[in-house]
C-alpha cells in the first residue's frame, strides 16, 4: 500500500484540488493522511468528507513525521497541499521507482503561471539533476520514500527550520539509493513567489542552499520561514 501524507494549515482552497487529482489516478491502493496544524478554515471538513485519515501536525517536518507514525503503507508519498498530480502520476512514478530500485525519489517541479515561473522551474530542475550524485535534493512538495528507509534514518529532523526535505535526502543517500523520477512531474502553486516576492524568494532559496553546503542543516530561524500564511490576500 501507498500512504500519501499531506501537511496542512488553512488549505481549504488548495486541498480539494489535490484530493481530486489523486482520485483521478488509475492507481487505487493508497490511503490519504492529512496532518493538520490546527486549521481555522474548512480544511478538516474537506479532509473528512474525502475519507482522509487525520492526525495533528505542526510545521512540515513534524507533520510528515506524525503522518508517517500512523501510515499503513510500505511506501510513503509526502505531498504539499498546493500541488497537482499528472493524471498518471502514481502509476508512472511507482513503476519508475521500482524499475530503478530507488529508496527515496524526488520529481521535476513546475510552478504555475507564466514565463518567469517556467524559467525558475527549469533552473531548479536542472540544478537538482546536476547535483544529484553529490548533493541530492528531495523537495517535500513531492517526495517518495520506502517506509523502512524513512524509519532507518529517523524521519525528518524536526529541529530544522527550513529545507528539512533536502536534509532528509542527504541523510538517506548515505545508506540508501536516491534518485529523480523523470517519467512524470508535479505542478505546484506559485503562491510563495506572489506572496513573498519573486526576487526575495529566489535569493532566500539560493542563500539557503549555500548555508546547507557550507554550514549544514538550518536549525536557526535566520531565514524567517513562515508556514500557513499563503492564504492571506496578496497586496497589489
Amino acid at each position: 500500500m501507498l500512504s500519501i501524507i499531506i501537511p496542512t494549515l488553512n488549505e481549504e482552497k488548495y486541498l480539494p484540488l489535490l484530493l481530486d487529482s489523486i482520485k483521478k489516478q488509475d492507481f487505487k491502493d493508497y490511503e490519504i493522511i492529512v496532518a493538520d496544524a490546527s486549521s481555522k478554515d474548512k480544511t478538516l471538513n474537506i479532509a473528512k468528507e474525502n475519507n482522509c485519515r487525520i492526525v495533528h501536525g505542526g510545521l512540515p517536518g513534524k507533520a510528515r513525521n506524525e503522518g508517517a507514525k500512523i501510515a499503513k503503507g510500505d511506501l510513503l508519498l509526502f505531498l504539499d497541499a498546493d500541488v497537482l498530480l499528472d493524471p498518471n502520476f502514481l502509476v508512472k512514478s511507482l513503476k519508475s521507482f521500482e524499475n530503478k530500485k530507488l529508496d527515496v525519489a524526488t520529481f521535476p517541479l513546475f510552478f504555475t503561471g507564466g514565463l518567469i515561473n517556467k524559467i525558475i522551474s527549469q533552473i531548479y530542475n536542472w540544478w537538482v539533476v546536476v547535483t544529484q550524485p553529490f548533493l541530492p535534493h528531495a523537495f517535500g512538495a513531492a517526495l517518495l520514500a520506502r517506509e523502512e528507509v524513512y524509519k532507518a534514518i529517523g524521519g525528518f529532523d524536526e529541529e530544522i527550520k527550513l529545507a528539512e526535505d533536502h536534509d532528509f535526502s542527504r541523510r538517506a543517500q548515505k545508506t540508501a539509493k536516491c534518485g529523480i523520477i523523470k517519467s512524470t512531474h508535479v505542478l505546484i502553486s506559485d503562491r510563495r513567489f506572489k506572496k513573498d516576492g519573486w526576487i526575495s524568494t529566489c535569493i532566500k532559496l539560493l542563500l539557503c542552499e549555500l548555508y546547507m553546503i557550507f554550514l549544514g542543516p538550518i536549525k536557526s530561524d535566520i531565514f524567517k520561514y513562515k508556514f500557513g500564511h499563503y492564504g492571506e490576500k496578496t497586496k497589489n
